[in-house]
């Protein structure tokens, strides 16, 4: 039955995958409330066969929420939701065609790793010779051949978590729910664990969602991503476009570092930030316009003490936005330095700046001194003040 709400439901356009006519699974205007609070407004998406996608969103966002709607463990209010074609929307879980991990893996303690990974095989009727191959194969996939005589408590973190990935492919479902599988593991053996999971899902083409609240995790894993905040989807695309083409001030601040300045529309495709004007790309903006400024550290470009020493073949093209900063402060983080900066064109606001290892070297980069730093036309991005 559908929950009585303060703001009535209306239909919005579905995310597709791009180039998808059709897709396994479809989302269409669902609603999840407890009470007077909405945990999930409208939400419209489309997941095509074989896709990673990650929900993506700070904590309380909605997005397990919409995880275990898609799975039976919590009906939505309203809506609908079809995979593969057939109308899931009221189903329990038990008939519901997906295999699911969750954040603490959730092993049976007292079955050996063996039968843990054929107890959903068991149950579906499978003969002792099919479950017999069929664990075989799967602890050979992982990596894990030697070890299903094994209790779970006798497996480090990494080596369980691949072992509940094992137990929820092993009847091959045609959905893979993965809630924050990696999040209760150390750094190290995340990265190591998140290209296994990768690898596997390629070469099972099974259809993938996984809830996360880490931005890595989702550039480096998914087809596609899913924003999500209060409740709504922000934007859904690439990895890629999410990163450099941010629809909203949310976005952009969420995934990645950057730095926000406010801004003033001016003409001819400029902006004003501090004491001077800056070219930007200001289209979507009519002047006077006050809005929030964008740039991300690692876009900003290091020209040392004078930009027009650098040699032409090294850089074809006229600077732009180029501005003198003095270092502040650097603070060497393995891959990179993150400098911070301040310019009198600014204003004297801190801008925080990523260099290469190399660059430092090369242009003598060191607290104290002045530099010269481009901020590209191009990766300046505009966004509505308060948005």
């Amino acid at each position: 039955m559908r929950h009585a709400m303060s703001i009535e439901p209306t239909p919005t356009s579905i995310h597709r995958a791009p180039g998808e006519a059709a897709s396994y699974l479809e989302i269409t205007d669902l609603w999840k409330s407890y009470g007077d609070f909405v945990a999930l407004r409208d939400i419209s998406l489309s997941i095509a066969k074989g896709e990673f996608v990650c929900f993506l969103g700070p904590s309380g966002c909605g997005k397990t929420t919409l995880l275990r709607a898609i799975a039976g463990l919590d009906l939505q209010s309203h809506g609908k939701i079809l995979q593969g074609g057939r109308n899931i929307s009221s189903l329990p879980a038990s008939s519901r065609d997906y295999g699911i991990v969750f954040q603490s893996y959730a092993l049976f303690p007292n079955l050996t790793i063996e039968q843990n990974i054929a107890f959903g095989l068991e149950n579906a009727g499978r003969s002792r010779a099919e479950i017999t191959a069929r664990v075989t194969e799967l602890l050979e996939t992982v990596g894990l051949s030697a070890h299903g005589k094994k209790y779970p408590a006798q497996l480090s973190g990494g080596q369980q978590q691949r072992i509940a990935l094992a137990r929820a492919i092993a009847i091959s479902p045609g959905l893979l729910l993965l809630d924050e599988p990696l999040s209760a593991l150390d750094a190290k053996v995340r990265v190591h664990l998140r290209h296994e999971i990768k690898s596997l899902q390629r070469k099972l083409g099974v259809t993938t969602i996984m809830v996360t609240h880490d931005q890595e995790e989702a550039l480096a894993m998914a087809d596609r991503i899913v924003v999500m905040n209060h409740g709504v989807i922000e934007q859904v695309g690439s990895p890629t476009e999410i990163y450099r083409h941010p629809k909203t001030l949310f976005v952009a601040d969420f995934i990645g570092e950057t730095n926000q300045f406010p801004a003033k529309v001016l003409p001819d495709g400029q902006v004003e930030i501090g004491h001077s004007a800056f070219r930007c790309l200001t289209e979507d903006f009519a002047t006077g316009d006050t809005a929030t400024s964008v740039v991300r550290p690692v876009d900003i470009i290091p020209h040392g003490a004078y930009a027009h020493a650098v040699n032409a073949i090294d850089r074809p093209t006229t600077p732009q936005n180029l501005i003198d900063a003095e270092v502040r402060e650097m603070e060497f983080l393995g891959m990179f330095w993150r400098t911070r900066l301040t310019a009198p064109r600014l204003g004297e606001r801190t801008l925080v700046a990523d260099f290469s290892v190399n660059a430092v070297r090369r242009l003598q980069i060191e607290t104290g001194g002045v530099i010269q730093v481009e901020i590209p036309q191009d990766r300046l991005l505009l966004f509505p003040r308060g948005a």
